[in-house]
């Protein structure tokens, strides 16, 4: 139920580029490359994929 909450507004974040925990811009998070991914980390210890300026959160295998 909860789950059903949260999700829409998780999406929206990440749709505008902001941090899903603390609604930080991702462009100014810390970025770099793991296994040919660019991965953006934000001040708050989330980790997403960037790809072309879209973000989703990044899995374990990929970190």
């Amino acid at each position: 139920m909860i789950k059903n909450l949260f999700t829409p507004i998780q999406a929206w974040l990440l749709s505008q580029g902001r941090c899903v925990g603390c609604g930080e811009l991702l462009a100014r998070g810390k970025k770099q490359e793991i296994n040919q991914k660019k991965i953006v980390s934000c001040r708050c210890g989330r980790m997403f994929v960037d790809n072309h300026g879209t973000y989703r959160r990044a899995l374990f295998n990929e970190i």
